[in-house]
């Protein structure tokens, strides 16, 4: 039953059963930029390039750890994408052993309006909220991840 105060554990549980299914059904309508279209990037893809976008030129090594994959697979997709033309590959002029991957200037622009319907979608969803509760809906859609994946939760 509802209280004043928000919704009760089953009615929180069946609203997210019934609205998860659309969410992700949305996201995957989101139309890719016609020069990306022919490339068959897939979510994974997305994720790496999200980084990029926000965070500027990173490793190899500093992409694994925020995509929590191991080094060799982001060195892959990095492979893949830099064939494809949408990353670029540099050395590390401090270390040449490290590789700088950053988004192809010549992508960019498809790139950022791939990723900006739901980049502008989050942000006037978590915009309302203080920075307490955006951690806290941050660390729940985490934990139901873990939980769904069977890591815990």
């Amino acid at each position: 039953m509802s209280t004043d105060e928000g919704l009760s554990l089953d009615e929180g549980v069946r609203t997210l059963l019934l609205l998860m299914p659309r969410l992700v059904g949305r996201a995957k309508r989101m139309p890719v930029p016609e020069p990306l279209r022919t490339l068959d990037l897939a979510p994974r893809h997305l994720s790496l390039l999200s980084y990029l976008l926000f965070d500027g030129p990173l490793t190899v090594n500093e992409l694994a750890a925020r995509l929590e994959v191991a080094p060799a697979t982001v060195s892959l997709m990095v492979g893949d994408l830099s064939r494809k033309g949408v990353v670029n590959r540099r050395e590390d002029e401090a270390d040449r052993r490290r590789t700088i991957v950053s988004i192809a200037e010549t992508n960019r622009e498809a790139v950022d309006a791939w990723l900006a319907r739901g980049a502008c979608a989050w942000r006037s969803a978590l915009e309302p909220l203080t920075s307490e509760q955006r951690r806290v809906f941050v660390e729940t859609l985490r934990s139901y991840e873990r939980a769904v994946a069977g890591d815990g939760g």
